[in-house]
């Protein structure tokens, strides 16, 4: 049963109660500026109506020291004019709402104050047309306009709060520069756009497409879509994403996706996804929501059999407690508590990089006690890099051992001859190049024949290892490859991979938050047990190949720990699908990962630490918002009924909504607050 307000919020019900299925970008979001509108001119013209009603009050002239004889004559039907213009076109929304909700046999927030203004509008009118008692049409007034105000302040701050999405879609430019035959350029409007086509970027300008770049470099801005704090170098064969700010180049790209396929799309998918889901928190306010609403119902059908049977009172003041009960008793703010901090915690992390899919799981990622990382493209880069330079022969500098060793594999296409070239600086030409199958290269550097080889084959051709590189301790678990100059050993290069830099900080933040980092990897054990001692990890477990990465998962939870894992989500799909909490890291443009509970855009093991940080922060503030909407009808019911009207303490039905309005706006703020609470770590 959804119990979040019906004009613009996260609700059930539009504005005649029809039924609608929560967000929808564009549609929704223009429904519900719309509506926004609406409110506020209901409330102008209500509340204008009201002073004129106000006037012909006896008991407001009798406040103000102005006496309480009538006006003129038929000055009682003058108010009821007014008010019957204010109750059926300030409070159609109620009314409306009220039918809608009963159509779906789902009384809420919008039945209990049309039946309050209802019963107030009836009894008033009746009195008009001869019922002993006395009217308050100005209380009728009042109330309406008060929860008119309230609604309109509250639907503004749902629409903020959720309004991300819609800044989101508009990162595409409306137009692109598209690439005809013979190089000719014409602008068109980017959803002409079609795979294949080629456009132009200019510097300053947004690119209109996810593509590849064919010609040309720069650097891009994409710190809105990813969260990435720096501009990203491009250049032929980079990725570039549409909606991220060009730099200072004019680049060429080739579109690869368009329409619903594109990053962005993907992105306001996911994260309206997300916000539609229900989470076991959300259940849980959604019951107690409704709980109340007929708690209100009932606490005010009691208190007006209550007051009525006191003799002492007449019949209007315990109409007048029992409206006042069912307004203060509203559960706006406890049916607002868990999706506004839904709607800004998903935008807000969508901003950063982080794309909840799952919200079930991401309310779990509060909890969680161990967080496995995959090895190869998680925590570390996934490409071979030097990480030292060992020269066997004293003719030779490290310089020059790796300037040969540079000079012969910049032929070469192995993934080790990438590690060593990306070293490269003055490098000498090479002749008489040739790959030797399995073993190494060769070829000739000013003159001299240049080897770059395995220590297998060496071993084959008799060679001895000096026992500074063969009894090394730190160099286990490395890859080495050496250095032959016209057949003698001069050097070796060792080289691994590349353990990301914030892998290092990330692992540390997690251990200050007693969370345990553990390793999956399928290397042997000396390379998991270097990178595990290098980042300062828990446990690792070294030779696991991808099917059996689930029952690794398993065997940690076993202990009785809540365990997220982590990794590319390709072949960690049946581990992120068996761990409690999912994450996909590194998913680039590519982020419907179908496994993953979380998805991380960016490469970047520290947005793990920021996807906990934010699961803690939502919780947080959905708790604060749930305590403090729970603890208000608390207080507030029982005031409203008159449990100190001997004390000298009594609500009016405006009073009342005046706390019910507020009590909503004070969820609504503390909801966004969630902005300044700084869940996503350094990453600079």
């Amino acid at each position: 049963m959804e119990h979040e307000h019906v004009h613009g919020h996260a609700g059930e019900h539009g504005e005649c109660g029809e039924p609608r299925q929560g967000h929808r970008q564009g549609g929704h979001e223009d429904h519900g500026s719309h509506m926004v509108a609406d409110f506020k001119k209901r409330f102008r013209i209500a509340a204008i109506l009201t002073l004129p009603l106000l006037a012909l009050s006896p008991m407001i002239r009798g406040f103000l020291g102005m006496g309480e004889e009538p006006l003129f004559p038929g000055e009682l039907y003058a108010a009821f004019i007014l008010a019957s213009v204010i109750f059926f076109y300030g409070g159609y929304p109620f009314l409306a709402g009220m039918l809608g909700e009963l159509k779906e046999r789902a009384p809420g927030m919008m039945t209990l104050v049309a039946v309050a203004v209802t019963t107030a509008y009836v009894y008033s009118s009746l009195v008009v047309f001869g019922l002993a008692g006395k009217d308050f049409f100005w209380e009728l007034a009042t109330l309406i306009d008060i929860m008119l105000l309230g609604h309109w302040v509250e639907m503004r701050s749902v629409l903020g709060a959720s309004g991300a999405l819609k800044e989101l879609a508009r990162l595409i430019p409306p137009e692109a520069h598209r690439q005809g035959p013979g190089g000719r350029v014409e602008d068109v409007p980017v959803e002409e756009l079609v795979v294949g086509d080629r456009v132009v970027v200019k510097p300053g300008e947004k690119v209109p497409a996810d593509g590849v770049v064919v010609e040309g470099a720069t650097s891009v801005d994409e710190a809105v879509l990813t969260g990435e704090s720096t501009p990203v170098s491009k250049r032929p064969g980079s990725k570039v994403i549409g909606g991220a700010v060009n730099g200072e180049g004019s680049v060429t790209v080739e579109v690869t996706k368009t329409g619903k396929d594109s990053f962005v799309s993907q992105v306001v998918e996911l994260v309206r996804a997300a916000q539609e889901s229900k989470s076991k928190t959300q259940v849980l306010a959604d019951r107690a929501a409704a709980w109340l609403t007929f708690i209100a119902l009932g606490s005010g059908t009691a208190t007006f059999v209550a007051w009525a049977a006191a003799s002492d009172r007449p019949l209007h003041f315990a109409l007048e407690r029992a409206v006042t009960v069912m307004v203060i008793a509203c559960p706006h703010a406890l049916g607002l508590a868990v999706p506004l901090v839904v709607a800004v915690s998903t935008t807000l992390g969508a901003r950063s990089g982080l794309l909840v899919r799952n919200r079930a799981a991401f309310e779990r990622a509060r909890g969680v006690q161990a967080v496995v990382f995959d090895k190869t493209g998680t925590l570390t880069e996934g490409r071979f890099g030097v990480t030292r330079v060992v020269p066997l022969d004293d003719r030779f500098s490290s310089e020059q051992v790796l300037r040969y060793a540079v000079a012969v594999e910049a032929r070469s296409e192995h993934p080790i001859a990438r590690g060593i070239v990306a070293e490269a600086g003055d490098v000498p030409p090479v002749e008489a190049f040739k790959a030797m199958r399995g073993r190494g290269v060769e070829g000739r550097v000013e003159g001299k024949l240049v080897r770059v080889v395995s220590r297998a084959f060496l071993s084959e051709e008799g060679v001895h290892l000096p026992a500074q590189v063969v009894d090394d301790p730190s160099l286990e678990g490395q890859s080495m490859v050496f250095l032959t100059v016209d057949g003698k050993v001069v050097g070796a290069v060792v080289l691994s991979d590349v353990v990301r830099r914030e892998s290092r900080e990330a692992v540390a933040v997690l251990k200050s938050m007693g969370i345990a980092c553990m390793m999956l990897t399928g290397d042997d054990e000396r390379v998991a047990k270097r990178v595990a001692e290098e980042l300062g990890l828990d446990e690792y477990f070294a030779k696991t190949l991808p099917d059996a990465k689930a029952d690794k998962i398993r065997q940690v939870q076993a202990r009785g720990l809540i365990v997220a894992m982590t990794g590319d989500g390709v072949n960690d799909a049946p581990a992120l699908a068996t761990a409690d909490v999912g994450i996909a890291i590194g998913a680039g443009t590519d982020v419907a990962v179908e496994t993953a509970d979380i998805v991380l855009v960016r490469s970047n093991p520290l947005d793990v630490v920021a996807a906990i940080r934010l699961a803690r922060a939502t919780h947080r503030k959905m708790a604060q918002n749930l305590a403090w909407a729970a603890g208000y009808n608390a207080v507030a019911i029982p005031l409203a009924a008159g449990v100190l009207y001997k004390a000298g303490v009594l609500l009016s039905p405006a009073v009342g909504a005046v706390l019910m309005s507020i009590s909503t706006v004070i969820v609504a703020v503390n909801a966004g607050l969630m902005r300044l609470s700084g869940f996503a770590p350094r990453t600079d």
